[in-house]
């Protein structure tokens, strides 16, 4: 990552909330609650959304994957079923340079899908 908080490649979820680690001293979340990529999932269990983003091929480098599916589920958490516009906002703050942008947005909608209730 940039170290400056500015990239997102670093995002963790802090209480449930996506944040920037890089920026976060570690006194400042002690006692809470941390859940970095690899506790979201495994390669056993995936998450939704790490499903969603291997379905749509959201990803080349690698280098902004695991931001992008913290802040994406995140958002899906506090609001599961998001319109593109809210998507494209909440995912902003995240650097891509691949050209999948496309793709993560079809990723970002697989998992919200895969979220609703039947019927």
């Amino acid at each position: 990552g940039c170290g400056l908080g500015q990239c997102g490649a670093c995002t963790v979820h802090v209480d449930g909330v996506a944040a920037r680690a890089c920026v976060i001293p570690a006194h400042g979340v002690a006692g809470r609650s941390i859940t970095t990529l690899e506790g979201l999932g495994n390669k056993e269990h995936w998450h939704p959304v790490q499903a969603a983003f291997e379905q749509a091929q959201a990803a080349q480098c690698g280098y902004c994957l695991n931001g992008m599916v913290m802040q994406t589920a995140a958002l899906l958490a506090r609001e599961p079923q998001p319109s593109e516009a809210r998507v494209r906002a909440e995912l902003s703050g995240n650097l891509c340079r691949c050209g999948t942008h496309v793709e993560i947005l079809q990723a970002v909608a697989l998992a919200a899908a895969s979220q609703k209730p039947a019927g």
